[in-house]
């Protein structure tokens, strides 16, 4: 059995559905489709949250309102026969009718995840209506009855494995079933999310729940590119990646793959495959156990960086230093991206800055402190990159012209990360691609 995941833009449009339709029907293997919500559609649910949670339940009807006449216009093109035509309006009447109710209720975190909820219910229920109008048989499986995350936010991959085999076996005669990404319970059971990008994340705990032959991503472009084609000219698709290259390049920065998504593939050795709705036929990105050779493969760069430099004389010759230092971020659940030191001074990198003021408070005693803002990392990744002299050497004779604020080398033999400050994230990224790839 395969996982087939379609993003927002892939069902963000009446056709674009039809054809995901057409698309999972000429499947020949057995098959779980994941859902996002439509494109727009998580969007605008945060915002009705962001508008409740301000007491502004004028402006939070009006943006129902307008998400509702968004979806009246969908369903009048999704679907054409008087029955299908009938059940999606009562789709939209339970969903929206949910909307306006919370209006009367009183504004929490946990009322807030039933509103985020309801794009994927949406997307997923919809699509099941026009198969049915089809004549295609497809069972829709409720993702709140067998995703689940434990106390600390994490999937609890064995129960999720049980419940959605039993919901299995109840259909082992169905061929195809549908199921909404990004939504789960929690420990308490209340209703809950991965986060955004979660639908990857979906595919690949369900890929990893049922030993699924493969877990295929569709998006709206053809595969995981070399270097980022928003802002630089002639980049290409990358062939195959390794579950390591795969996961460098998500986590930072390449954005048609959620980070999370890599270790249950790679955990379960499930081969993944990236793949353009739009460009069915394209080859896509497959990642698999093994790299398809040495060499640079892709560019990747992760903005909304925050550089720390911690300088203090006490370091010098000192044990347990950074120990100290890094407690400070565990304390703070905050991650930290790069790190480099010197003999009086620590530099690292952070991109969560929700607890930036209480860090740096608790860092003072430790040395002076000083702050970049709005810097960039960016990575080159591809198998043995940080052992192979002649990259090295074309990295830097390619960047001499950009001022680096810090060089990440040797953690990892895949990858090796720059911070610039973002105001040279586009140059950085051309001339890398000029001198890696020659493009």
């Amino acid at each position: 059995m395969k996982i087939l995941k379609f993003g927002g833009t892939s069902v963000g449009a009446p056709e674009r559905m039809h054809a995901v339709a057409a698309l999972i029907t000429a499947e020949k293997e057995p098959a779980i489709v994941v859902l996002s919500a439509l494109s727009g559609t998580t969007n605008a649910l945060v915002e009705i949250g962001h508008a409740l949670a301000e007491g502004d339940k004028q402006r939070a009807n009006r943006q129902i309102d307008a998400l509702r006449a968004h979806y009246d216009k969908f369903v009048a093109a999704l679907v054409k026969t008087p029955a299908a035509l009938e059940k999606a309006k009562a789709i939209l009447e339970e969903h929206f009718e949910f909307l306006h109710i919370i209006l009367k209720i009183s504004y929490s975190e946990a009322l807030n995840k039933d509103i985020l909820a309801q794009g994927e219910l949406l997307s997923t229920k919809l699509f099941s209506t026009y198969l049915q109008e089809t004549g295609v048989e497809a069972v829709l499986l409720p993702a709140l009855e067998f995703m689940r995350i434990d106390e600390n936010d994490e999937p609890d991959i064995p129960l999720i494995k049980t419940r959605l085999n039993a919901l299995l076996r109840e259909h082992k005669d169905a061929r195809l079933f549908v199921t909404q990404g990004y939504i789960c319970r929690n420990a308490r059971g209340e209703v809950d999310n991965l986060k955004r990008g979660g639908s990857d994340y979906t595919a690949s705990l369900l890929g990893a729940a049922i030993h699924a032959s493969e877990v295929q991503i569709w998006t709206d472009i053809d595969g995981m590119h070399n270097n980022d084609p928003r802002v630089v000219n002639h980049t290409v698709p990358v062939e195959q990646l390794s579950f390591e290259e795969a996961a460098e390049l998500a986590y930072f920065g390449a954005k048609i793959l959620h980070p999370a998504s890599i270790w249950p593939a790679q955990h379960f050795n499930t081969p993944v495959k990236l793949l353009n709705t739009m460009q069915p036929d394209a080859k896509g990105t497959l990642i698999t156990e093994l790299p398809s050779g040495d060499g640079v493969k892709a560019i990747a760069a992760k903005d909304g960086i925050t550089a720390i430099k911690i300088k203090s004389s006490r370091m010098l010759l000192a044990f347990g230093f950074l120990r100290k230092i890094f407690e400070v971020f565990e304390k703070y659940r905050t991650p930290i991206d790069m790190i480099t030191t010197s003999e009086v001074a620590v530099s690292l990198t952070i991109d969560n800055l929700v607890r930036l003021d209480d860090i740096l408070k608790e860092l003072e005693p430790f040395g002076s402190i000083e702050l970049d803002h709005d810097q960039t990392i960016v990575s080159i990744v591809g198998n043995e990159v940080a052992s192979t002299p002649a990259i090295l050497k074309n990295i830097f004779e390619s960047l001499r012209d950009v001022p680096l604020r810090m060089i990440s080398y040797g953690g990892s033999r895949h990858n090796i990360s720059l911070l610039v400050g973002s105001s040279h994230k586009v140059q950085t990224l051309q001339q890398l691609n000029k001198g890696l790839f020659n493009l």
